[in-house]
């Protein structure tokens, strides 16, 4: 194996993949090294994707193969606790679930396509650090430990980002803006809208939080829950959920099993080090509300992609700090206004919601979840009085 690159990038990863093809595209000589076995496996992920989230990712990466799409979607329906519901139809494909294992394998040969290097089953157990700068990583492969020298690593290794901790950088997130996720791949089920999400809500339900069904086909389906960490796990919540609807549950069976933190917040000021750059959920990039982390990984790794190759090509490392301010400016503020959403609804309690049920429209919970027509349900909270701090804070 060579012993020296222009970039290393370490995660295979929608952030990684991005970054990684970015940097090749700019002429950069680049190795990107994922720990599994297979690119794309596990999952930890519900696997839904937006119409424009499809759009955004193409653009960075190219056209998406259909074999990567599980299920076209074309709405949701989302639960209260009290039972009633709230439809979203648009008429026509507003999403997709898509095939993780594939999708992730496909992101990752795009990069290699580009001209990077992709490998496998390598571990990066540390980096190589000589005063405060960063010059390579040491890997084992096969057995075997080198050590890849390189101007700057990209560190796209996932929630826990050992390659951020052992270099320096403090990407430490407060707990509670992480999440417990815990999700079944069921076949058999019944679904009442194979092309429709299904939500539920309520402190009862999933605390802090809410379970899904993202249907992959006409009875099989990704179920699962986020919730607050507390002194019942997740597994708890939607194991009870899946016994207390059988007649969507009754005679299914759990082919895969997936688990894990999930960010929701606590989005980092710095990402950069002299030498190394974050990106995606080791930057904590996701989207508050729903905890997806495609997009925002995607996004981050082109960036950081462009602005590395900015810095390496003028041989000045102050450049990377750039990567901070164009990540704020184009994705940071935004997210900051979802993640005040967020900190509003996990307020809520059931009544709240169910009122909420009452007065809120399709449209507006799609909206929600792009942070728009915040100030409307700033309005309706001001009715609630131990919520008016809240709302106030939202209307800002």
């Amino acid at each position: 194996m060579r012993k020296d690159y222009d970039v290393v990038v370490v995660g295979g990863g929608p952030g990684g993949s991005s970054a990684a093809k970015t940097l090749a595209e700019n002429g950069l000589d680049v190795i990107l090294f994922e720990k599994r076995p297979s690119i794309g496996s596990e999952k930890r992920c519900a696997e839904g994707l937006s119409i424009g989230t499809i759009s955004i990712i193409e653009e960075k990466m190219g056209k998406i193969p259909k074999r990567c799409i599980a299920k076209m979607i074309n709405g949701a329906v989302v639960y209260a606790p009290n039972g009633k519901k709230v439809d979203v139809d648009f008429g026509e494909n507003a999403g997709a679930i898509m095939e993780r294992k594939i999708f992730d394998k496909w992101l990752a040969a795009q990069a290699s396509k580009a001209g990077a290097y992709v490998q496998a089953k390598t571990n990066v157990y540390d980096v190589i650090k000589e005063g405060e700068s960063i010059k390579g990583v040491k890997i084992e492969l096969d057995g075997k430990k080198f050590e890849i020298r390189c101007k700057v690593v990209v560190a796209a290794d996932g929630v826990e980002s050992t390659i951020a901790r052992k270099a320096g950088l403090n990407t430490t997130n407060l707990l509670v803006n992480i999440d417990s996720g815990y999700q079944y791949e069921m076949s058999n089920l019944r679904l009442r809208d194979h092309k429709k999400i299904e939500l539920w809500f309520g402190n009862e339900i999933a605390p802090r939080g809410y379970i899904w069904i993202f249907p992959k086909g006409e009875d099989l389906a990704n179920v699962g829950i986020g919730v607050a960490m507390s002194d019942k796990p997740a597994k708890y919540y939607l194991d009870k959920f899946i016994e207390d609807n059988p007649e969507i549950f009754s005679g299914a069976s759990i082919i895969e099993v997936n688990s894990g933190g999930i960010p929701v917040g606590g989005f980092l000021k710095n990402m950069v080090m002299n030498g190394l750059v974050v990106v995606g959920d080791a930057a904590h990039q996701v989207n508050p509300i729903h905890g997806g982390g495609m997009k925002e990984a995607t996004i981050a790794g082109h960036i950081a992609g462009e602005v590395i190759a900015k810095a390496i090509k003028n041989n000045d490392m102050s450049i990377l700090n750039e990567y901070n301010n164009l990540w704020w400016k184009e994705r940071g503020k935004h997210l900051q206004k979802v993640e005040r959403l967020r900190e509003v609804v996990e307020k809520l309690s059931d009544e709240d919601f169910n009122n909420l049920a009452d007065v809120l429209e399709g449209d507006d919970l799609i909206e929600f979840s792009r942070g728009k027509r915040l100030l409307k349900l700033g309005k309706i909270l001001l009715k609630k009085p131990s919520l008016i701090t809240l709302a106030k804070k939202l209307m800002e």
